[in-house]
């Protein structure tokens, strides 16, 4: 059994207990028979009613998973704290992971692709991408078998294999930082792998 409470933590980034997390949170929960249903249907709530910013050109630049909730959009990045913080709010194991992805056809930049893990019971940490779908994004939970947003392609991307119990500070560096989505667009979090 999973026992490390990193991953169940509060904090101010994924404040699970902030009373908008946990009205939701129990909204989600009611009329469930199991906790992977639960997380099903959190992650589909994240998936499919929270907008990506960048897809439908939405501001503010959100970070903290209540104001995620509030705005209803996030990049990717936020759209994972909401979605740790709704898991978390119900004691269910939740990290972030990330891909490095290049950002146009060129492959002449790249950032971070931020997206969770969740530790479920019968199979271990299972990622799960509530990025959004659109035209060739289809992210779905079908467990044991992982069904993430984006493939790890070319010759620098990567498939980054930690679950950190924390965003990287990287990510809400930028996601504070930056204002609207066009400036945290042209200065999205980016690590250099060999």
């Amino acid at each position: 059994m999973f026992m490390n409470q990193a991953y169940l933590k509060h904090t101010d980034i994924i404040n699970w207990r902030h009373p908008v997390i946990t009205e939701l949170a129990h909204a989600i929960a009611k009329n469930i028979n199991s906790e992977t249903e639960y997380i099903e249907k959190a992650f589909v709530f994240v998936r499919d009613q929270i907008k990506h910013s960048w897809d439908f050109k939405l501001n503010p630049v959100t970070c903290k998973a209540s104001e995620v909730f509030e705005y209803q959009t996030g990049y990717c990045y936020a759209k994972s704290h909401l979605l740790a913080a709704l898991l978390r709010a119900q004691g269910i194991p939740t990290g972030f992971c990330y891909q490095r992805l290049s950002v146009d056809a060129n492959a002449s930049s790249y950032c971070l692709h931020g997206l969770n893990a969740v530790f479920l019971k019968e199979f271990g940490w299972y990622r799960i991408d509530a990025r959004g779908n659109k035209d060739g994004v289809n992210a779905q939970f079908t467990p044991p078998v992982e069904n993430v947003a984006f493939s790890v392609t070319g010759k620098f991307e990567k498939d980054l294999p930690e679950i950190w119990c924390d965003p990287l500070p990287i990510v809400v560096e930028a996601l504070l930082k930056y204002k609207n989505i066009e400036e945290l667009y042209n200065n999205l979090p980016d690590i250099q792998v060999l």
